[in-house]
């Protein structure tokens, strides 16, 4: 009779203890939800709109947008349906690419046999999400123009302040009349990791395709493979970004099937640009989001608005330090093994404007204030030669002073005829 009398209460307990295992859940998830999509607004690039919520204690379910932060020519539909358990919340929904009416009309219509379907998992304890996304073959025509994809997939993972993205892209083919492109396989790896609303951040993806190959009628060139690498960072006081090219044979088959036209790859960083200035201009974009009319590209007279920021950037004196270029093409006999530094004065930046960037005297004087060296180690002879130099010239020395450019102490002489 005693442990009949315990049933009750063990079963109450057991109940009161579901019941609270369900609304953590569902609490840690919309906390985790609008935690991450604040974080994402914050990178100052998108702009985030949930249109529906509707929350409770066993699901719930809601419809995001996601756009360009300045203007709507793009959106994406995203609905979602979240079903919540103790230890975790398993998500799913659709995603729909909507676009602007002109951007409609430029792009055309584009054929697909339904919605995208996505997937997902939420762990309550660890604060651990999935995201998974397989995307049907589809195609969008335009004018005789064509963009077929031919499958893809995508999965994020990661807790609040360090996400991965890895994307397979199968194959895709642009055909422009008789012209045709083809990339694929490809596959993107990023990870971005960052503090509360990504005031500080690092950001390193890496793209591979294993093969381009473009084709015309009279001729066709094909790369395989094709990598590249950067790293991001923006810290207390810069923001530094690095990047490697890495390009393997590039073959021109009509002309030359078993010589590769060039291969080899480029190394760079660019860094010094002021941090606080990017914050203030993503501080400030975010604004005129917010005030402006969301269905324009850009608001008018923003440009005239954002230049103090936009020019505030480069007053510590931006430079381009390039590593590493090597490159060869057995094809002409040709290699090129250099390295150098490109910097920018940013005394009396006042003087500048970013706006009037169309017009030739102002963009005279942008490049008058880029001054650097590079240097050509062991250049070929026939480079000598177009250069006008001593024929047995084997290093280059290419200094560029207040935009003009000097090679070995001499101005650079014209090689093309205007």
């Amino acid at each position: 009779m005693r442990k009949e009398r315990l049933i009750v209460p063990i079963l109450a307990a057991i109940a009161i203890v579901w019941m609270a295992g369900q609304l953590l859940s569902s609490v840690l998830f919309e906390r985790s939800l609008r935690q991450a999509l604040e974080d994402l607004e914050a990178r100052g690039e998108w702009r985030v709109t949930r249109t529906e919520s509707s929350r409770g204690w066993l699901s719930s379910q809601g419809r995001l947008l996601l756009s360009p932060l300045l203007g709507r020519p793009w959106r994406l539909e995203l609905t979602y349906r979240a079903r919540h358990g103790i230890l975790s919340t398993d998500v799913e929904g659709t995603l729909s690419p909507r676009l602007d009416t002109v951007l409609q009309r430029a792009v055309g219509e584009v054929t697909a046999a339904s919605a995208p379907r996505w997937k997902g998992r939420y762990h309550t304890l660890s604060g651990r999400s999935e995201l998974q996304l397989a995307l049907a073959p589809f195609i969008i025509q335009q004018s005789g123009r064509e963009l077929e994809v031919r499958g893809a997939r995508l999965r994020l993972e990661g807790v609040f302040g360090d996400w991965r993205l890895r994307v397979r892209l199968d194959q895709l083919s642009l055909i422009d009349g008789v012209a045709q492109l083809t990339l694929g396989p490809t596959l993107l790896e990023s990870r971005y990791t960052y503090i509360d609303d990504a005031y500080h951040f690092t950001q390193r993806d890496h793209l591979q395709v294993d093969s381009v190959a473009l084709r015309y009628p009279a001729y066709a060139i094909q790369l395989a493979p094709l990598s590249l690498q950067s790293y991001m960072v923006l810290d207390e006081s810069e923001l530094r970004i690095k990047g490697e090219l890495v390009m393997g044979d590039m073959m021109v088959p009509s002309e030359a099937p078993d010589t590769p036209l060039i291969n080899g790859r480029i190394e760079m960083e660019l860094s010094r640009l002021n941090a606080d200035a990017i914050r203030q201009t993503i501080r400030r974009l975010r604004q005129e989001a917010a005030w402006g009319d969301t269905s324009l590209p850009m608001a008018e007279g923003l440009l005239s608005r954002l230049e103090p920021d936009l020019l505030q950037i480069l007053s510590d004196s931006p430079r381009l330090d390039v590593s590493t270029v090597a490159l060869n093409s057995p094809l002409l006999g040709i290699r090129v093994d250099a390295d150098g530094a490109l910097f920018f004065d940013a005394r009396k930046l006042d003087q500048l404007s970013v706006t009037a960037l169309d017009k030739t005297d102002e963009r005279e004087r942008w490049f008058e204030r880029l001054d650097g060296d590079f240097m050509w180690h062991d250049a070929p002879t026939v480079t000598a030669l177009w250069l006008g130099l001593p024929l047995g010239t084997r290093d280059l020395q290419f200094d560029v002073i207040r935009g003009s450019w000097r090679v070995n102490g001499r101005p650079l002489p014209e090689l093309w005829p205007q």
